[in-house]
Parts: structure tokens; C-alpha cells; sequence
């Protein structure tokens, strides 16, 4: 290890949001290092603009560099590099596969698939739309939308996708009310035939954004199966709703 780099990098680990200002003997007798070597430090990091020096105070704060850093690193950050690892963990937990779909107007999009290695998968891929009424994934959506919204998609010409499609109104008014009471949603073989799905729904500082899901073969998600995912499923939510609020993401399609 290079100890005058490694010594740097701690002396710029100082400036914190509580303490984001320093003088050069502050930070050498909080570090218990020689005056000497951290104005040398301090020297460097000014020159390569990573803190700037109070011409008046001669106190030192984080400078332009570190910004400009900063913003690459938060720039970069997308659902793939900050949810995905989530998503995998549950899917790795459950064993099946994982969807996370966002609202889009009067729509739902997959965001991001998950899937198991060597088990039966979906053609569902990340990109996919399907309309609120449909299954779990988007039900789970569609039940937190405003009461004049769900009125219009569940009296708009609803498409039976399969048999077990769900397009009565008084029916899926009961089930969305239904998913809000209990706070999740299933669904078998409403979108993609003989396979269960279930949802629990995504929030962002209270206002509805998506659902996660946990999907599967009916001889695969048995009910036993779907009361074991279910705890899982609302931790990896409350996971990804952290992330959410911690790096203040817009998901997007």
C-alpha cells in the first residue's frame, strides 16, 4: 500500500457533511499526524483542485475535483448496477424468476428480468408492456392508481388474453380492493398460461411506481411455495425502495 496516498485519501475522508471544513493543524492534531506532512497532503490535493483553501479563514474544503467525481459516479448509477444485485438475491432465494415493472402512463413496462438457470423461464423480457388489468405484476399497480383512473381502464374494451384473463369490472374492482386490503397480488395464467405470479407493489416517498414480482410454473408456486416467497418478496421491496430514496432514482423505461 502507498502510505502517502493512503494517507491523502483519509485526510479527504475527513470533510464530512457534519465537519466539511478544516484547518490545517485541526486536522493534523484529529488525526494525530505530523503538521508537516498533512499541510504536504493538503498542498497536493489543492493543487490538483480535490480542496480549495479559504483565502481569508486559510481553512480547506472539497474543491472541484471532487465534485466533478462525484457527479460522474452519481451519473452512472442505474437500476442495473444498484437494484439488479436485489433482484438476484431473491430470485437466487426463490428460485424462480423475478420482474421488476414500472408504471408508464396507462401502461406497465418490465423494467428488468431475473431468471433461474436450468429451470422453465418466460418469454416475458425486459421491455415488455402489458396493460394495468392483467395479472399481478400490473394489477398490483393498477389497485393504488386514483379511484377515477381505475375507473376508466376497467371500463375501457379489456382484451382477454387467456381464459382466466380477468375483464369483469365489478370483478376486478373486488380484487383490486382485495390487493390494497392485503398489500400483494396473485394471479395464475392471466397474461402467459399455467403460470402463477406474485406481486406486491413499489412506492417512491408514498406515490405508486411499480411492482416486484415473483413468478413461476403452477406445479412450481404451490401455495405452500407462495407463503414463503411472500416475506422475501416484501424485503427485497423495501430493499429497493431504499435504494430508491437513498440515490434519488427516476425509474424509467
Amino acid at each position: 500500500m502507498l502510505k502517502t496516498l493512503d494517507l491523502a485519501l483519509k485526510v479527504l475522508r475527513m470533510f464530512t457533511k457534519e465537519r466539511p471544513v478544516w484547518g490545517g493543524r485541526e486536522l493534523a492534531n484529529e488525526m494525530g499526524l505530523n503538521h508537516t506532512n498533512i499541510y504536504r497532503i493538503l498542498e497536493t490535493l489543492e493543487k490538483n483542485r480535490f480542496i480549495s483553501k479559504d483565502k481569508e479563514t486559510k481553512k480547506y474544503s472539497l474543491g472541484y475535483a471532487t465534485w466533478e467525481l462525484g457527479m460522474i459516479m452519481y451519473e452512472s448509477l442505474n437500476v442495473t448496477n444498484l437494484i439488479r444485485p436485489i433482484l438476484e438475491r431473491l430470485r437466487d432465494k426463490t428460485g424462480e424468476s423475478i420482474f421488476l415493472t414500472v408504471l408508464d402512463r396507462n401502461e406497465a413496462v418490465t423494467l428488468d428480468v431475473v431468471e433461474p438457470e436450468n429451470k422453465v423461464k418466460f418469454s416475458v423480457t425486459a421491455g415488455s408492456r402489458a396493460p394495468l388489468y392483467v395479472g399481478a405484476s400490473y394489477r398490483t399497480i393498477l389497485s393504488y392508481m386514483p379511484q377515477d383512473f381505475i375507473e376508466e381502464v376497467i371500463h375501457s374494451d379489456l382484451v382477454k388474453y387467456t381464459k382466466t384473463t380477468m375483464t369483469n369490472p365489478d370483478e376486478l374492482k373486488a380484487e383490486l380492493e382485495h390487493i390494497r386490503e392485503r398489500g400483494w397480488a396473485k394471479s395464475q395464467g392471466e397474461y402467459t398460461s399455467d403460470v402463477i405470479a406474485v406481486a406486491v407493489p413499489l412506492f417512491d416517498r408514498g406515490e405508486i411506481i411499480g411492482s416486484i414480482t415473483v413468478s413461476g410454473p403452477v406445479y412450481r408456486m404451490t401455495d405452500d411455495k407462495v407463503n414463503e416467497y411472500l416475506p422475501l418478496l416484501m424485503a427485497a421491496r423495501d430493499e429497493v425502495r431504499s435504494v430508491i430514496e437513498r440515490y434519488q432514482l427516476k425509474l424509467k423505461v
